[in-house]
């Protein structure tokens, strides 16, 4: 039975948003989730969902938490009974399939990191986010857990990224593309002249390199990049998602005509909604590690979250780290 570990203390809606979405997974997907977290505020809120006994969720107690503004290292090192790390050590354990957290990236990737070690062949670990673009979702690693890489590290990122974008998206053959400052082989710094050599040379589907324009228009499935440059990237659409919607909000309040078009359109506007909200597709992957990690957005709502478990659900049942691992291993990963 697939059960998924739930970090219940991490994020900034912690733990009222995690609780509410656990729930909502748990009576929908009929998922079994372990809730880790200090017992008796997660009881009281509990408390609030006639039947959660019932619908497979169990309380882990978990007494420390990780802030969002600690330091992961010293964190999560010293406090044991982290429920991050209490979560974490479930995995590792076989007492769960999957660990979802909304709480500190770092201290997630380090916990996780601690607890189930790398797969062989992988030499860090790394964050896979889904980015909308006007074709499919495309998959952008590293989206942060790395600000420091070298050729052959991101060389393993587009081997993994090929993976989760076959297993998520429902791409055969995914095309990957390395972010660069220019489309020739010879524009970038020495990181991404160096990895472009690897990339044509491997037997992925490389397509590359891609400019920042490019990332929206959908010329690649898989968007490679160290997570420095990943992180600011994946900050910056989420501030521009948020900037045009407002921008459209103000518009569409500003006269009668505007507003009976808004009225016609609700729908498209709704479906534009959908395809640039990070709650929509629940969290990001950890790819890399011996087992499945689902890192959420600090501002998860209940539905990210849930979305979130539904993802770790989806990808325990797929065997998805094995399925890395066995890639990883049959690619020649070499300087």
């Amino acid at each position: 039975m697939i059960r998924i570990a739930v970090d219940a203390m991490g994020g900034d809606h912690a733990p009222a948003a995690v609780v509410d979405g656990a729930v909502a997974a748990a009576r929908h997907l009929a998922v079994p989730i372990a809730l880790v977290g200090r017992t008796e505020p997660l009881a009281q809120l509990l408390a609030s969902h006639p039947g959660w006994h019932e619908s497979g969720i169990e309380i882990v107690d978990a007494p420390d938490v990780v802030a969002m503004g600690d330091s992961p290292a010293t964190t999560v090192r010293r406090t044991p009974l982290a429920s991050i790390r209490v979560a974490a050590d479930l995995v590792a354990r076989g007492d769960a399939s999957a660990l979802v957290s909304a709480g500190n990236t770092g201290a997630t990737v380090m916990a996780a990191y601690g607890a189930f070690g790398l797969i062989p062949g992988v030499d860090r670990p790394a964050l896979a986010a889904a980015v909308p673009t006007r074709v499919r979702p495309a998959v952008l690693v590293d989206a942060g857990a790395n600000a420091e890489c070298r050729p052959r590290h991101l060389l393993q990122f587009a081997v993994m990224g090929s993976v989760y974008a076959r297993i998520a998206l429902g791409v055969e053959r995914p095309r990957v593309g390395l972010l660069s400052i220019g489309e020739e082989a010879t524009k970038g710094n020495e990181l991404t002249r160096d990895a472009h050599r690897l990339l044509k040379s491997s037997a992925l589907n490389f397509v590359g390199n891609l400019e920042g324009r490019e990332i929206y228009g959908g010329a690649a499935d898989v968007i490679v990049c160290d997570g420095f440059t990943g992180n600011i990237v994946l900050k910056t659409s989420e501030g521009l998602v948020e900037t045009v919607e407002a921008l459209l909000a103000d518009e569409l309040q500003g006269t009668f005509s505007s507003q009976v078009g808004y009225l016609l359109s609700r729908r498209a506007f709704r479906r534009f909604r959908r395809r640039v909200d990070y709650s929509e597709y629940g969290g990001a992957p950890l790819l890399g590690v011996a087992g499945l990690a689902i890192v959420c957005h600090g501002r998860s709502s209940s539905r990210a979250v849930r979305n979130a478990i539904a993802m770790a659900h989806r990808f325990a049942a797929g065997d998805f780290v094995r399925r890395v691992e066995h890639e990883i291993m049959a690619t020649q990963v070499a300087e």
